[in-house]
């Protein structure tokens, strides 16, 4: 499947981009960043810390074990705080 990768704030940074589109077989989030931080080290680096990140999938708030068939957007950030 094709996927959409949006990364915000520091997972951006470290990665070096802001989107990309990658082909995968990976059937859900966790499958993904496991293939995403085999790539090269700032992949590695990224995705070090799960619990330092959220995922949101087509938009929405999901979890890392959430399943990937039917999704066509996945996004990376940080907990975000308000106030």
């Amino acid at each position: 499947m094709t996927l959409d990768l949006l990364y915000f704030a520091w997972v951006r940074e470290r990665i070096g981009e802001a989107r990309e589109r990658v082909e995968t077989e990976a059937a859900t989030v966790a499958d993904l960043v496991a293939e995403l931080a085999a790539r090269e080290p700032r992949y590695a680096l990224a995705f070090s810390d799960l619990t330092a990140l959220r995922v949101a999938l087509d938009q929405e708030l999901s979890e890392f074990d959430a399943p990937l068939a039917g999704v066509r957007e996945v996004a990376f950030f940080p907990p975000m705080t308000g106030g």
